[in-house]
This record gives C-alpha cells, sequence and structure tokens, in this order.
C-alpha cells in the first residue's frame, strides 16, 4: 500500500517506574515474514499497569507496552501466504526474554510475525475483535495445551475446537473464580463448547444474566464469605472440583480455589504460581498458571491450531468476545484507563483504544 505513512504516534513508557508519553516515531516496514497491520483498536491489560508499577520483564526504555490489538493488514514481508493485504486481523504485542524488550500494540502501525496473526470474520467489530488475544490464549493455553515444559504445565484437556472436543467433558463440574474478568469469560465459554456441567462462577450479581448468557450455569456472589462460598459451590457440583480456574489470583480467591480443587484436581492461578507451590510443598493437587503468548515456544502448536479454528469460532458466536468500552481521546486516555484498571473500577467489560483518535 502506498498510503502508508513513515511516522506514527505511539504511547512510550519512557523508563523503568517512568512515566508514559505520546510522541511520534517511526513506522517499521516487515521482514520477509512479518505484515504490517494498521491498529484500529488496541485494549488494555493489568500486565500494562504492572510493568510500569513494579517494573517485572522489561529491561529495554522507553518502551511500547500493549498486549491486544485489532486492525487491517497494510503490508506483507515476500515469504508470507497465509494473510494478504486487507485482511482483518487481530494481533498480540511480544516480549523478547533474551533482551528484555517489549513490542507493544500503543500505536498506529505494529509488525508482527504472520503466523501470530489470526484473521476476524466481518462480523465482529475491531473494538470487540482487540479483547481477543490475550484473555482467550490465557483461557485456553492452561486447559488445553499438550506441549511438554517444565514452567508452564497444563490440565492437558483436549480442546473443543478440534475434532472429538466439542462436548468430550459433559457432566463434569468446573468452577470459575472470577467468571466476569476478561479471562473469566472466555473460561466460561471454553467450558461450555468442552460440556462441563454445571459450570459455577463468581462474580458481582449485577453480572449474572451476562455470564449465563455466555453458559455458567450458576452465579455466586464473589463478596459472600468464604465457608459460605465452599458451601454452596460444591452443593451445586456434589463435591469438590477436579477443575477449578481462578481468573482472579488474590490472596482469598487462591485460599478459597485451593480449597475447593478436589485432591489430583487442576488448579488455575493468573498469578502467584510460586507462592502457591512454596505454601503447599507437597500438594497432589495441580497448580498451573498461563503463559497466554502465542509466540513462545511452549505454545507455538496451540496457539496454531486456535488461531486457525478462531474465524468459525467467532462466526458461529461460539465464542464472544469481551464487551469493549472504548475510551474517547485515542493513545492519551491510556493513561486514564490503567489507573481505572489499577483501582478495580472495570467490571465485565474491557478498555478499548483506537489509536487513529489520537490529536
Amino acid at each position: 500500500m502506498s498510503n502508508i505513512p513513515t511516522q506514527q504516534k505511539a504511547l512510550f513508557l519512557e523508563s523503568k517506574f517512568g512515566q508514559f508519553a505520546v510522541r511520534t516515531t517511526d513506522v517499521p516496514k516487515p521482514a520477509a515474514d512479518d505484515v504490517l497491520v494498521k491498529i484500529e483498536a488496541t485494549a488494555l491489560n493489568p500486565l500494562d499497569w504492572k510493568i510500569q508499577a513494579h517494573g517485572p520483564f522489561v529491561q529495554v526504555y522507553p518502551t511500547i507496552l500493549g498486549f491486544d490489538g485489532a486492525g487491517t493488514v497494510v503490508s506483507a514481508g515476500e515469504n508470507v501466504s497465509s494473510v494478504a493485504v486487507g485482511d482483518r486481523v487481530i494481533v498480540q504485542g511480544w516480549y523478547d526474554a533474551a533482551n528484555g524488550s517489549v513490542h507493544g500494540t500503543f500505536l498506529e502501525y505494529f509488525a508482527s510475525p504472520a503466523k501470530l496473526v489470526g484473521k476476524i470474520p466481518v462480523s465482529i467489530s475491531f473494538d470487540e475483535a482487540a479483547t481477543l488475544p490475550c484473555g482467550l490464549a490465557n483461557a485456553a493455553f492452561p486447559l488445553y495445551n499438550h506441549t511438554e515444559d517444565a514452567l508452564f504445565t497444563s490440565a492437558k484437556l483436549l480442546p473443543p475446537w478440534v475434532e472429538g472436543g466439542r462436548g468430550n467433558y459433559a457432566g463434569k463440574p468446573i468452577l470459575v473464580l472470577g467468571g466476569a474478568t476478561s479471562i473469566g469469560q472466555f473460561v466460561i465459554q471454553l467450558a461450555r463448547l468442552s460440556g462441563f456441567s454445571p459450570i459455577i462462577t463468581t462474580a458481582s450479581l449485577h453480572n449474572a444474566p451476562f455470564l449465563k448468557s455466555l453458559g455458567a450455569t450458576h452465579v455466586l456472589d464473589r463478596k459472600l464469605p468464604a465457608e459460605q462460598l465452599v458451601a454452596e459451590a460444591t452443593k451445586f457440583a456434589g463435591d469438590l472440583f477436579d477443575y477449578v480456574y481462578d481468573a482472579v489470583s488474590l490472596s482469598d480467591t487462591l485460599e478459597l480455589g485451593y480449597a475447593l480443587t478436589a485432591p489430583k484436581g487442576d488448579f488455575v492461578v493468573v498469578s502467584s504460581l510460586s507462592e502457591m507451590k512454596a505454601a503447599h510443598p507437597d500438594t497432589d493437587k495441580r497448580i498451573h498458571m498461563p503463559n497466554g503468548l502465542y509466540g513462545s515456544p511452549v505454545n507455538r502448536e496451540i496457539g496454531a491450531s486456535l488461531l486457525a479454528a478462531l474465524p468459525e469460532l467467532l462466526a458461529s458466536g461460539d465464542i464472544k468476545p469481551n464487551r469493549p468500552e472504548v475510551l474517547p481521546g485515542g493513545l492519551h486516555s491510556i493513561v486514564g484507563g490503567l489507573e481505572r484498571r489499577r483501582n478495580d473500577q472495570v467490571s465485565g467489560v474491557k478498555l478499548v483504544v483506537r489509536p487513529r483518535e489520537t490529536a
């Protein structure tokens, strides 16, 4: 495309624990195996504010954060045949562990390896699509990944998007703590496709009708005392759970989820894995934590499988994106949005910005 500019606006985190600033930078040229995507929408994740506040992972500054994006392919490298200019796609910001650099989506044009982008149907808006990459991966990979890896283990279930996977766990109960979170919403939907029943989740009760529309059979008030939650959940399930996914992973949910996981059951946490294993060194419960990056070697096989199935999953309505809340002002609105995320002021929606609206 001849109308690709040479300069673009991007949101930079200027230094470790530093401030954010919108400024211009070069538009990259895609390498032979890459595509250049015009980012129409990018979503905010907890990791974005945690990197600024606590400084994990990133060694190279200034850096551009952002791990969720959607847009249109505007240029493709000479080796690329899987996607073409004009395709509507989702993309994920990527992390180079060797040098601690992040390549994020808080900008207007994003270069990505072609194998890590997924096509989306026209029935899904870019705002909706931007909610998909990280949330869906973090939900799916610790449940369905069969790759052997010492760091990132999985329950090794049969994915519902492969042959024989749909409904394969019919009649098995599952518990999702934090069903209204981005990840929780996708866990509920995947559990429904896998046939799990009952699907019990905790949430603020105003989100109950929405979560039932995604597949939850029982929604328990997350504010109930722990002993009451244990009693209610086991009443509906008939016993402890072989599968528990804690999409919140704060101290109270971690202990609740662990208590409700059956011996030799699978318990997925989204943070504090090492602390949980240290607190329960002799447990026979299997504790997992997701690595939701499609580009990680451990996720190459399942990531490719999921991205290949995604257009049909979305077109059929089997997987619904999170509900986006679009913040006005483009990239300038990200800082305020991250502050809301940090203060737990987001419920049942995913915050999204449109980089092209940046003044």
